[in-house]
């Protein structure tokens, strides 16, 4: 008995378990709590605190002063179309992938865009870069400097919604980095003739390596044309994409590696080899046995204005064409061996027009050393000509603009350049511009950067192209449709042609001129080749990938079917189906004429499992439909015309009747002589039929099943899966069912009986007639996907090598690997055609070939599928390391963010841009494989061994939540969800917003890392030690475990 406290002792205070201890109440203050009353905060305040949380531009921060350049050698990507996997597996899930897409028919080389970005959401990385790739070997360039607001995204229909459009550029330039990292090469496409004729062994030479000779290049190699040579001047490939684009836009990696993809064909490059009378001629071409030639050497002369006449870099005056390309070759490590320097700028600058081009120079201008930089053209702002994007980046970086101002003079002192005179432009009313020279300003300058485009001026050029005939500006004259010019041998593309004005088009115009030169050197061994264009896809050895399995004997090409529901409705969409590339259909369930059904309607209906989503990419459908309304002769007569057409798909007749071994026996031996290759026997259709005593009525009774199998297995001479519900306790009893009837197998799942939801009238969706009334329907989609998995690997571990047709939520490549894994022989699908089309199978044949590939490739392996392990990065950008130049752990918002810039800055300073460390990653030697790929049958049932008990866990070895302060965002979605869900073991900083596991208290719960908005912000890692559960009242001493195996005292 405890001693009694005398009078005037001072009591321990009583810690209640049911009350939060004060270490827990000072760790919850930042805790959301339910408002008690109205917020009122005196607007100074407000002021004061915005400052410190503010993440976009501060304006007051625009009104101190800029005397200084915080981008000097900063060449780091600035894209704001850059994603990080996050963020393309969102952006990816908004895209509709609409009917006859108006984004692909604005792209120049008709990449099909809803292909590429379909596969980006169901995380077939391979089969997105194909789509592009097949289309534009340019991709990744493309990706990032396509004008996408003035092509693709300028079409896309979710322009029309408050969202906006797609970041398709983004979307492009993830999925081909996504392929490079992959390092495979290219192959030559499978129906290149072998042995190769003489007609594809042609001298082809083509002058310039930019984006329209390596297009050229890269179809003629597609072809099969194997002496294919590209003539460069430089000593660097790429073309203007290289010379001009900065490498913040454009970094030298990514023309390195379509050159290589270029090289895996086959095709050459020689360095050194210029279009002029001393070097290569068409004439001197000719005559070295070249049968066709191919000109892509851009407009490679800057224009001016007399003004500017015999001014050079050394007065401070410079032309695009000048500048950017020493620009260039000081910050693009790789590009050449040289070591070059920034030009050295300063002070302040005047770049000249309003294109892309003139841009690039004023942020360039920038990172040269350029305190302030004042871009200046002749028209408005309205007119100004380069894409939205490049104009707002100049903003963002603090470029001026002075609109309305046409050059007159240069203000020259000391033999330098030190302002400008200039005469204010305006338009009549006939729209014609004018100068009043009443109307002059002067500006003060250290620097001039002309950027009024380029053209071809030199004789030298001009006589090599001699016998080409040439137009009224001095450059040939091209059939732009075709490519062609005067010269039948001779073709052209690119800036000099007259039509491309961006890189896109210049890959469209080597793609056109691809085809024309195919044409015409088939024609010379007199072959015909259609005008259409039938140009190869992108290969590699993942294409060759055999995707057949065997199930009971039948050979099914490949393990994705139509599911015996809507997309099977009719024998025409079977068809189409099997034109589309699936392997096998299972028909719409059909019985007996006697049981003949008419469905409700509305009876299809989206789901609420993924919240208020609208549209396609639905996580869930419910149906009430019954089986199909059409007779048993029409199935039997359709299913006999099908194999005829497509003797190699698996068809397999679903059949259903009542509890009737008669009915039964007769149905399957009528389907039978439709010859289908198996029967399905429907015993789980949740709704509708059951009441009938059919479907669900017979397939939650073993014994039912076990005769139903018998009976049918009685006269059936092909195999009998039969299908299974979910609805039932244990669905590994209804298989065994199944099995001991003779079944050869089964299908699971079938749907999930269900309710989807009800308006705030009480009626449900669909509803009825007048009445309004309902019933519980079947859920399907992605929200029955763990039920399917579980039902899946339950019944493969149960009853090992019984086949099992997996169904239920399989919406793409990655989802078919876990039910392969768990035990599925072939998957039957259809929720993700209801939410897109039939299409979709081209996505989930890539995706299973490269997951198969990626088994046995070098290089990959820990890689999760098609995902790279995660980098570090910030708004999709690399993370840089700067918490060794500041001590500490900063957030990117505020006074911090500021902060960061300013020590980004101090570093950027000192760096050598062209390092050996910035220099591109070879991308060649390309990985390859260890062994051979391995079939299909070889991933059946591989997880299975790592699914079990909850007694077969280990509950010592524990992990715990770690948080990367440089990828967090600082939302503080883990501290939440700790505090009222889990352990309260996250601390969350109220000045810097920077959460911190307090490792002591984590259980590795895992619901931090479970709700965090950044792939691998938070990351699970061992536990230092044994856990020590907080038992919250300690075990007595003369405590005893009943079961001491598992059970764990501290």
């Amino acid at each position: 008995m405890p001693p009694v406290p005398n009078e005037g002792d001072i009591l321990p205070p009583i810690q209640l378990v049911s009350k939060e201890p004060p270490d827990i109440e000072n760790l919850l203050k930042l805790n959301p709590r339910i408002k008690t009353h109205a917020n009122a905060v005196p607007s100074a305040i407000t002021k004061k605190a915005k400052k410190h949380w503010k993440r976009n531009e501060d304006k007051a921060e625009n009104l101190k002063c800029n005397s200084c350049s915080p981008l000097y050698k900063n060449f780091d990507d600035i894209k704001h179309t850059t994603l990080s996997e996050r963020a393309a597996l969102k952006e990816s899930a908004r895209c509709l992938k609409c009917v006859d897409a108006p984004c692909q028919k604005s792209c120049p080389t008709q990449l099909d865009v809803k292909s590429f970005i379909g596969s980006i959401s169901n995380k077939n990385y391979y089969g997105s870069a194909k789509a592009i790739l097949s289309d534009n070997p340019l991709g990744l360039t493309c990706g990032m400097v396509c004008p996408t607001s003035d092509l693709c995204v300028g079409g896309c229909n979710l322009d029309a919604s408050e969202e906006g459009p797609i970041n398709i550029g983004g979307l492009q330039h993830f999925a081909v980095e996504m392929f490079k990292k992959m390092k495979i090469a290219q192959v030559l496409p499978p129906d290149v003739p072998s042995p190769l004729p003489e007609s594809f062994k042609a001298k082809i030479g083509l002058i310039g390596c930019g984006p329209a000779s390596i297009s050229a290049g890269t179809f003629l190699g597609r072809l099969g044309y194997n002496n294919v040579t590209i003539f460069e001047k430089e000593d660097y490939v790429g073309g203007l994409n290289t010379s001009e684009l900065p490498a913040y836009r454009l970094p030298y990696d990514v023309i390195n590696f379509e050159i290589d993809l270029m090289k895996d064909l086959g095709v050459k490059i020689e360095h050194g080899r210029a279009l002029q009378t001393d070097d290569l001629t068409l004439e001197g071409m000719r005559n070295d046995g070249f049968a066709a030639a191919f000109i892509g050497i851009g407009n490679p002369e800057p224009k001016t204005i007399p003004i500017f006449e015999g001014l050079t870099e050394e007065n401070g005056y410079y032309t695009s064409k000048g500048f950017l390309p020493k620009v260039a070759r000081a910050s693009k490590a790789g590009m050449c061996a040289c070591k070059s320097e920034l030009p050295e700028i300063y002070g302040s600058v005047i770049v000249l027009g309003a294109g892309d081009t003139a841009f690039d120079c004023a942020t360039s201008a920038l990172r040269c050393g350029a305190k302030r930089v004042f871009v200046i053209f002749r028209k408005g702002f309205i007119n100004i000509r380069a894409v939205p994007e490049e104009a707002e980046l100049a903003k963002q970086e603090k470029c001026e603009f002075i609109p309305f101002m046409s050059p007159q003079d240069v203000v020259m002192k000391n033999g330098r350049v030190a302002g400008m005179k200039f005469f204010r432009t305006e338009q009549d009313d006939d729209g014609k511009w004018i100068e009043d020279p009443e109307q002059m300003s002067k500006l003060k300058c250290d620097f001039v950067i002309s950027a009024f485009g380029s053209g071809l001026y030199s004789s030298k050029i001009k006589e090599a192209m001699m016998p080409l005939e040439m137009n009224r500006w001095g450059t040939p004259e091209v059939d732009t449709l075709k490519m062609t010019t005067s010269e039948p041998w001779v073709f052209c593309g690119g800036d000099l042609a007259g039509v491309a004005e961006t890189a896109v088009e210049a890959v469209n115009d080597g793609k056109i001129a691809a085809w024309s030169m195919h044409r015409y050197l088939q024609s010379l061994h007199n072959v015909h080749i259609d005008e259409t264009p039938k140009l190869p896809k992108f290969y590699t050895e993942i294409d060759a990938v055999d995707l057949s399995v065997h199930v009971c004997g039948i050979k099914f090409l490949n393990p994705y079917g139509l599911a015996s529901a809507p997309p099977a409705t009719t024998c025409g969409m079977i068809r189409r189906g099997f034109e589309a590339g699936w392997g096998f259909a299972v028909t719409k369930t059909y019985g007996l004429d006697k049981d003949i059904v008419t469905n409700v309607a509305p009876r299809i209906v989206r789901g609420t499992t993924s919240g208020h989503n609208y549209g396609p990419g639905q996580g869930a459908f419910l149906n009430i439909e019954l089986i199909s309304e059409k007779t048993a002769a029409y199935w039997i007569q359709g299913v006999i015309e099908l194999k005829k057409d497509f003797p190699k798909h698996v068809i397999i007749a679903s059949i259903m009747c009542s509890y009737s071994k008669e009915d039964w026996q007769e149905l399957a031996l009528m389907a039978q002589t439709s010859g289908p290759d198996a029967l399905e026997l429907n015993l789980s259709c949740p709704h509708g039929m059951g009441e009938r005593g059919m479907g669900l009525a017979c397939g939650q009774d073993p014994d039912m099943v076990k005769n139903i199998c018998k009976w049918v297995k009685e006269v059936s001479k092909i195999p009998v899966f039969a299908k299974l519900t979910p609805n039932v306790t244990n669905i590994v009893k209804i298989a065994r069912a199944a099995q001991d009837g003779g079944a050869d197998g089964v299908t699971a799942i079938n749907t999930v009986s269900g309710l989807m939801g009800l308006n705030a009238k009480g009626n449900a969706w669909p509803s009825i007639g007048s009445e309004k009334k309902t019933t519980y329907g079947g859920v399907s989609g992605n929200a029955v996907k763990p039920m399917a998995l579980k039902a899946v690997s339950s019944i493969a571990k149960n009853l090992p090598g019984f086949p099992i047709l997996g169904t239920g939520g399989i919406d793409s490549a990655d989802v078919c690997w876990q039910f392969l894994m768990t035990g599925a022989s072939v998957m039957q699908i259809s929720s993700a055609i209801q939410n897109q089309d039939f299409t979709v199978i081209d996505d989930y044949i890539t995706g299973l070939k490269t997951l198969l590939y990626m088994q046995t490739l070098e290089g990959v392996d820990e890689w999760d599928g098609q995902s790279p392990p995660t980098a570090r990065t910030y708004k999709g950008k690399p993370v840089i390391d700067l918490q060794s130049a500041l001590g500490r752990n900063i957030p990117n918002f505020g006074p911090f963010a500021r902060e960061k810039a300013a020590a980004l800055a101090n570093m950027k300073k000192t760096e050598d841009l062209l390092d050996d460390k910035y220099k591109p990653v070879p991308n060649r030697p390309a990985n390859k494989q260890r062994m051979m790929t391995p079939k299909v049958e070889a991933v059946i049932g591989r997880a299975l061994d790592r699914i079990g008990t909850f007694n077969d866990l280990d509950n010592k070895q524990h992990v715990i939540a770690l948080i990367d302060p440089e990828m967090c965002i600082n939302c503080g979605k883990c501290y939440m969800t700790c505090n009222d869900t889990g352990y309260q073991a996250i601390e969350f900083d109220e000045i810097t917003h920077i959460p911190k596991v307090k490792e002591s208290s984590c259980t590795g719960c895992t619901l931090c890392y479970s709700v965090c908005p950044v792939i691998e912000c938070i990351q699970m890692v061992p536990r230092e030690g044994l856990y020590i559960p907080k038992r919250g009242i300690d075990l007595g001493d003369d405590w005893k475990p009943r079961l001491p195996d598992i059970q764990v005292r501290k």
